[in-house]
């Protein structure tokens, strides 16, 4: 089955299990009725952190929404050729760098950033979240905001950042940015302790962003 598919299953089934409006799980969500729609069936991808706020309002793990979605592998090591690919949006593909995603408290990625239509075309959103973040630039120029600041990050630069403020990260030029991301804590594993203080806040638009 899809891989997008199979999670928007899996939300629908949670949602409607709980007696859950597409409106209600959209108000507290902050994701839009339409793109949860299309979510739901299938037809668009979600951010990481966007899923985990959803897992959260379900009371289910993070996890649990790809305990199926491939075969186990005793191989710690994630090979170019088949590391875990998601299209968040039309501007940005992003690959998981960690075979076992709920053993560490870092979340490892890839981000490929696609040139935009129009270097300028819209204003940024901002959000924040708990946690830190790092970021390693490969390939390309990015442009990186941080507290209303912005910085343009070149091939082997790199800039690390507390998540709680507000930020977020995009390609203004005309060419592909290629960057590697780590985040603190790990989204995957954030629901699996109880006793933790689980109202973290991701404000985040569901096409401009992955995780940051």
């Amino acid at each position: 089955m899809n891989h997008n598919l199979a999670i928007g299953i899996k939300i629908k089934n949670l949602r409607t299990s709980k007696n859950y409006t597409l409106k209600q799980l959209s108000e507290e969500s902050g994701l839009s009725i339409g793109f949860l729609s299309q979510l739901e069936r299938g037809i668009s991808s979600i951010a990481i952190d966007s899923l985990a706020t959803i897992a959260k309002i379900l009371s289910v793990s993070l996890s649990s929404f790809f305990d199926d979605c491939g075969p186990d592998n005793d191989d710690m090591v994630v090979h170019g050729f088949e590391a875990e690919a998601t299209q968040i949006s039309p501007q940005i593909i992003q690959y998981i760098l960690s075979r076992n995603k709920t053993d560490f408290e870092i979340f490892p990625r890839l981000f490929q950033l696609m040139p935009r239509n129009s270097p300028n075309e819209d204003e940024i959103e901002m959000y924040n979240h708990e946690g830190e973040e790092f970021i390693y630039v490969l390939e390309g120029i990015l442009t990186i905001y941080v507290g209303g600041v912005q910085y343009i990050l070149y091939p082997e630069d790199s800039i690390q950042i507390h998540s709680t403020t507000a930020h977020n990260w995009i390609n203004r030029t005309n060419r592909m940015v290629k960057f590697l991301s780590i985040n603190s804590p790990n989204p995957f594993i954030t629901h699996n302790h109880a006793d933790e203080d689980l109202s973290v806040s991701f404000n985040r638009s569901e096409t401009n962003r992955t995780d940051m």
